[in-house]
């Protein structure tokens, strides 16, 4: 009889140790052995350097992390340090001209500001209207510019592509132009560079080819289809004050005049709308200017570099990992940052804006941004920024658990030689799991 109670006990023990094992499992929430083994197996795979950190934003402790102490190539994650550099220095809408009126003269600064008749922003006339508005004699000053048109290790072949339009102190257009071509018409967008335009039979590789040092273009005559292209501008001050004085309707003269402290300012778009732009569709130029702006917020000048140093000097002196950060959008390679300090930059940011308003600036998940078909569900997951370069691709920003926790991750891969579409395949088979078990 005891032997038999005695085994019933045993039998008892067994099943109870095994449920409570099944539910240790079934609620474990990421088994970081598999993420590792996952990981490597991957990197053997596409024979590149990947580096992932996860961090619990409930209590900021780490869930798991690979390589996440080692620098990458960011490409547009760059664009997150833009954007928190914006969030510290700006208000609540961007400035957009600085101005005196000097008896019968009206003499004017840029401040940077993407958003002057770039329709991608949807600019809100301020700039236009006191210009065209103004009856005194219109001047331009570039005089407050004090950086070169094009970053520090950006590719000088991509000149001829619209994501690498020139910094300027007063971009007009996005500092682009749109060239439609068929086979007997030319149009410009906007008009005033018609006159730059030549046909030529040629078979050239590129339909359209502008000079590298002025704005004169190739167009390669259409045989069939309409051509349809956007062209960034070779930015000269000369070319500014012709170009206003063209879409303003009166003559803009052009002088030298330093900056003074008792200069008027006319604010533009409220910051958001243009973060969101920017954050969303990735825009090289916008993130370029972003950080102008507060170059002239922060000192009067309007330098890169100023903004990165003051950042680097205060907001992010306690970084982890030292970030090596040399232009607002990621095109040049000499940017390098960790998984790390990536995460860590998230973690400044959803401490002074709220995921309401943050969450609606971001790249959505199957919704929007350059990640809209990708990261599909019936409720979006993922909202962050991308990052690509030939070679190289990153994602990072938040992720909501299907359990409503909230996560900050930032994955990094540099290196690889197969397509762009494996390595996003991959994110997304590894960053579901999480969303799904965690």
């Amino acid at each position: 009889m005891i032997s038999k109670a005695l085994n019933t006990f045993a039998i008892v023990k067994v099943y109870v140790t095994l449920l409570c094992v099944t539910i240790a499992f079934s609620c474990s929430p990421i088994s970081k052995k598999s993420l590792t083994k996952t990981f490597r197996e991957t990197e053997l795979k596409f024979q590149d350097y990947t580096g992932f950190m996860l961090v619990d934003v409930s209590n900021n402790k780490t869930v798991f992390e690979y390589n996440s102490d080692r620098y990458f190539t960011p490409a547009s994650n760059t664009k997150i340090f833009t954007f928190y550099a914006s969030l510290s220095t700006l208000g609540d809408s961007i400035p957009s001209l600085r101005y005196v009126e000097r008896g019968d003269s009206l003499i004017f600064w840029g401040t940077g500001d993407p958003s002057f008749l770039y329709r991608n922003v949807y600019d809100n006339g301020k700039v236009y209207s006191l210009l065209s508005g103004s009856r005194k004699q219109l001047y331009f000053s570039s005089s407050n510019f004090k950086t070169t048109h094009f970053g520090s290790g950006w590719a000088w072949d991509d000149y001829n592509d619209y994501y690498s339009a020139e910094r300027s102190p007063l971009p007009i257009y996005g500092n682009l132009f749109k060239i439609e071509a068929s086979a007997t018409v030319i149009n410009t967008i906007p008009k005033y560079y018609q006159n730059f335009v030549t046909y030529a039979n040629s078979e050239q590789e590129q339909s359209v080819i502008r000079n590298l040092d002025d704005n004169l273009l190739t167009v390669q005559r259409p045989k069939t289809k309409t051509i349809s292209k956007e062209i960034p501008a070779k930015v000269k001050d000369d070319l500014t004050v012709r170009l206003l004085s063209d879409t303003l309707k009166k003559t803009v003269g052009l002088v030298h005049t330093t900056l003074p402290h008792d200069a008027k300012t006319v604010y533009s778009l409220p910051v958001d709308s243009v973060y969101k732009h920017m954050m969303q569709e990735s825009d090289n130029f916008i993130a370029e200017q972003l950080l102008l702006v507060c170059a002239g917020v922060l000192s009067d000048t309007l330098k890169t570099e100023i903004t990165i140093e003051r950042l680097e000097s205060n907001q992010l002196k306690d970084m982890r990992d030292e970030p090596v950060w040399v232009d607002g959008s990621g095109l040049s390679r000499y940017n390098l940052f960790t998984p790390r300090s990536i995460v860590q930059l998230w973690q400044k940011i959803n401490a002074i804006v709220p995921q309401e308003r943050l969450f609606q600036i971001l790249a959505i998940g199957g919704k929007a941004g350059t990640i809209s078909n990708l990261y599909k569900a019936d409720k979006p997951y993922i909202f962050g920024k991308t990052g690509s370069l030939s070679n190289n691709h990153c994602l990072s920003g938040f992720l909501i658990t299907k359990s409503g926790k909230t996560l900050i991750f930032s994955f990094m891969n540099s290196n690889y030689a197969v397509p762009t579409s494996e390595i996003r395949k991959n994110m997304q088979n590894i960053l579901n799991n999480v969303y799904e078990k965690y």
